[in-house]
């Protein structure tokens, strides 16, 4: 990619400095007044003598220190508002106040003697001296420079250039019309050592090293040698060229010559490349593609966009092939039509997803995970991502698109389906598991997706996704109002406060003064504050202990008469104290927390370590049992969890009432037997107490305690078992997924044995992660492939954190992207950064599919363009 300054502010000073003018002389005191700052520590350019004293505000390791009229540069920045710059460089001995490295050749002036051209002409190739000790001391010594020869390679590699006049022309290579390169044999033999000769006054003139007799006898002879060398090179291709064409000849079809391209083509390519080189950098540093606002614009007025502000930024920097298509171009017009950047965006989005899926594929077996809905660009989508295992046996996480949310669950289940199979070419025969993240309203819908899928493909296991808190999963698959107006509630308290450490420490204040006879109580609290405590397992439970700190400090704030708080503050710490002293809010809470203390040891376990999952998994029957037990008596409960809701709403000053929406509705029909605590047993207690153990049974089938049985294959698990395990009845259900299943039982004796008799200082694999990284798992082909399949669980977390990121990278896109802003091709793009973009196959598929577009348009004008013909 050509950098993205013009090659013109890269030149360097190859003479010495002029005196400065008396007008620039008179500047500089002024300029030192002013606050610039000079290179070295002195106060200006006379403290330093010969050496280079330049201002640290200004970017002078790319910029020469004088103008070429002589004068010197100076940048007129106050050092507090200079932008963040790398070191300067160590000042030069070569010429009088030039950055030059040792010897008085700088790095873009060709190093030969007599030789003064610069690397800033594009039609003249520049090479690096060789890093080999070898080849380099032939440059040398081909050279005649005598200063050059105490100096290693690696100085000469990085200070030194030789141009491509000095090569004979059997040594360059041009593969491209951008890429010039040496053959590896390449050796510098055409110089001109005599033309100083003729100007022996010559200041700068690089020293050439005479030779004696014998030194031109064995340059002499080197020559002959490496002219034979190449002869017999020569000669012994054509021997294997004549050979291969021999033994083609034998009946067998020769293949067709690929038909070179014609300039034209190639000239496309190129132009298509960079356009993709524009749109994958602008996807990994997140910049929208849309600049300003066209409604926010004057009639009549262009603006570019961001890609076509960073493409004329290139065009500027030295693109060729950019400059070329687009130098007799207005301005005013649009280089790339936004149906064309959708085009290529897609492709990109493509071929950065079919990386991944190729290592899907390879894999066999793999799980979908979907994520919250989230909107991008006024539109719903749901993020998918996939788990696998790879090559080096690691279970990763990769987010590998979004889907468009549909209402209907009907016609979302089958564009589900075949986005997955026909869009990005997965085989769901593979699918070993399949969990759904989703906000509250739409775990209905995503559960008929997931049925759906179980009816195609019943080893697809409808599973928790180990990244969410079961009890977080189950309150937000409530189908009851209140329940979604809490949690959305909770989230935007959390927001407020984490968003403001002034607001923090106000809270933090008001912890202390409540708290002040349990300061371990308190203490905690503070900490909770200060991380994600919506995602917890006790997430009701916290907030119940904090709510009346809550509530004094959101009124202190939203009551407060100084400028400490802007408004916005303000406005929202009003709101929502208003939200959380509603008595609807406080029963809610109260009731959610009291319901899921039944399954938050449970929950938690499901999180923890393999073992923990695995006796988790035999629990289940126990946490059934109470929560039906809670059903039959539902009466009682909620008698005792009513109770605890209104002591907290008179603990708040609350008024304990029946909602005002029901009391609306039921006008002319009001019933006055009905009381509020018989209002929220039916609206709350009872529908959600039904919903929870239904969907206990639904999320934890049979297949799901099966799959989750057989982790005692994990040594540390087997050992708590005391080795009296039977994984094979669980494990029928994997039977097909087996290489050798009918060696199943012998090969998990053996396993057990193994571990069974091992060695007082070998330790039991704690988790599938440890067991299937063991050096002798392959030797267990079956158990390998059961670990593999139970690891794809998405119940089971990912062990190691830096195979996990997708998920993170998709939370750190949507935080730092504005819904407006954001793009589901760019997001992909953003979030795997680190996935090679082969950019040939881009221009490929893009020629591929859009033949018509590769010849050379017109550009198209703006809409919010207007072209004049003015003189």
């Amino acid at each position: 990619m050509p950098p993205l300054h013009p090659p013109s502010t890269l030149r360097a000073c190859a003479r010495p400095p002029r005196p400065l003018p008396a007008r620039t002389r008179s500047a500089v005191p002024a300029a030192e007044a002013r606050g610039a700052r000079w290179e070295g520590g002195g106060s200006g350019p006379a403290e330093r003598g010969g050496e280079s004293s330049r201002p640290l505000t200004a970017l002078w390791s790319r910029f020469p220190p004088y103008l070429p009229s002589g004068r010197r540069r100076l940048l007129l920045l106050h050092p507090t508002h200079a932008p963040s710059l790398p070191a300067p460089l160590p000042p030069a001995r070569g010429f009088k106040g030039a950055a030059a490295p040792a010897g008085g050749t700088m790095p873009n002036f060709c190093a030969a003697p007599n030789c003064t051209r610069k690397s800033t002409q594009s039609d003249l190739a520049f090479f690096r001296f060789p890093r080999d000790p070898a080849r380099c001391q032939r440059w040398v010594e081909n050279c005649r420079r005598a200063d050059l020869e105490d100096k290693t390679p690696d100085q000469l590699n990085k200070h030194y250039r030789l141009c491509a006049k000095h090569f004979e022309t059997s040594m360059i290579c041009r593969s491209s019309p951008y890429r010039t390169v040496l053959r590896d044999n390449a050796v510098p033999t055409i110089f001109d050592l005599t033309s100083h000769l003729n100007n022996p006054h010559s200041r700068h003139r690089k020293r050439i090293k005479e030779l004696s007799e014998d030194e031109i006898r064995t340059l002499k002879q080197q020559k002959i040698d490496e002219a034979f060398e190449r002869k017999q090179a020569t000669q012994e291709l054509n021997e294997n060229n004549e050979q291969n064409a021999v033994s083609e000849e034998g009946g067998e079809e020769q293949e067709e010559k690929a038909v070179p391209l014609t300039l034209e083509e190639r000239e496309n390519k190129d132009y298509l490349k960079s356009l993709f080189e524009i749109l994958i950098l602008m996807g990994k540093q997140n910049i929208p593609l849309d600049g300003h606002n066209v409604d926010e614009l004057p009639e009549g007025v262009f603006t570019s966009d961001n890609f076509q502000a960073l493409l004329e930024y290139r065009i500027n920097g030295g693109d060729e092939v950019l400059r070329k298509r687009f130098e007799m171009t207005a301005v005013n017009l649009e280089y790339c039509s936004k149906t064309q950047q959708k085009q290529m965006l897609e492709i990109c989005e493509n071929c950065v997803r079919e990386e991944t899926l190729r290592e899907v594929r390879d894999s066999h077996f793999f799980s979908i995970v979907t994520d919250e809905v989230v909107d991008i660009a006024g539109e719903e989508h749901l993020p998918v991502l996939v788990r696998f295992v790879d090559d080096s046996h690691n279970l990763r996480e990769e987010f590998i698109g979004f889907l468009p949310y549909e209402v209907d669950p009907e016609i979302l289940a089958v564009k589900f389906h075949a986005t997955i199979t026909e869009k990005w070419g997965l085989n769901m025969e593979y699918c070993r598991g399949q969990a759904y993240i989703v906000s509250s309203g739409f775990a209905s819908k995503m559960k008929v997706v997931a049925t759906r899928l179980l009816e195609k493909y019943p080893q697809a296991v409808y599973t928790l996704c180990s990244s969410c808190a079961l009890n977080v999963w189950l309150a937000k698959s409530v189908p009851v109002v209140g329940v979604s107006i809490a949690l959305g509630t909770i989230e935007e308290v959390c927001c407020l406060f984490n968003q403001s450490p002034q607001l923090l420490a106000e809270l933090d204040n008001t912890i202390s003064a409540l708290f002040q006879d349990n300061d371990e109580k308190g203490n905690e609290l503070k900490k909770i504050c200060r991380s994600q405590w919506t995602g917890r397992h006790d997430t009701f439970e916290v907030l119940v202990d904090l709510l009346q700190a809550l509530v004094l400090c959101l009124d202190a704030v939203s009551s407060d008469l100084s400028v400490r708080w802007n408004n916005f503050i303000v406005g929202r710490a009003f709101v929502l104290s208003s939200a959380l002293t509603d008595f609807d809010f406080i029963v809610t809470i109260v009731i959610m927390k009291n319901v899921l203390s039944f399954t938050r040891a449970f929950g938690k376990n499901l999180q923890g370590q393999t073992s923990d999952v695995f006796f988790a998994a035999g629990s289940l029957t126990a946490v059934l049992h109470s929560l039906n037990e809670v059903m039959e008596n539902i009466e009682v409960y909620h008698e005792f969890w009513f109770e605890e809701a209104t002591n907290l709403a008179t603990k708040l000053d609350v008024q304990i009432k029946l909602p005002g929406k029901f009391r609306r509705t039921q006008q002319g029909n009001f019933d006055p037997d009905m009381t509020s605590e018989n209002y929220y047993k039916e609206i709350l207690s009872v529908p959600t107490v039904e919903h929870i153990i239904q969907e206990l049974k639904d999320i934890f089938s049979e297949q799901h305690l099966k799959a989750l049985k057989c982790l005692s294959l994990v040594p540390s698990v087997m050992g708590q078992l005391k080795f009296n395990t039977s994984e094979e009845h669980h494990a029928d259900m994997f039977k097909n997924d087996l290489p050798n299943p009918d060696t199943l039982s012998a090969e998990l004796h053996c396993w057990r044995i193994k571990w069974k008799h091992r060695g007082k200082d070998i330790e039991l694999p704690a988790t599938i992660y440890e067991a299937l990284h063991l050096p002798d798992i392959k030797f267990f082909p079956n158990v390998y492939a059961l670990l593999k399949v139970l690891c794809l669980l998405p119940v089971m977390k990912v062990e190691n954190e830096k195979y996990g990121i997708g998920r993170k990278r998709l939370k750190a896109y949507l935080k730092n992207t504005l819904t407006g802003q954001r793009s589901s091709n760019l997001a992909l793009l953003n979030i795997n950064f680190d996935i090679k973009h082969d950019l040939d196959l881009m221009v490929d598929t893009y020629i591929k599919l859009y033949p018509d577009k590769v010849e050379f348009q017109d550009c198209i004008p703006s809409n919010n363009s207007e072209v004049t013909d003015d003189a």
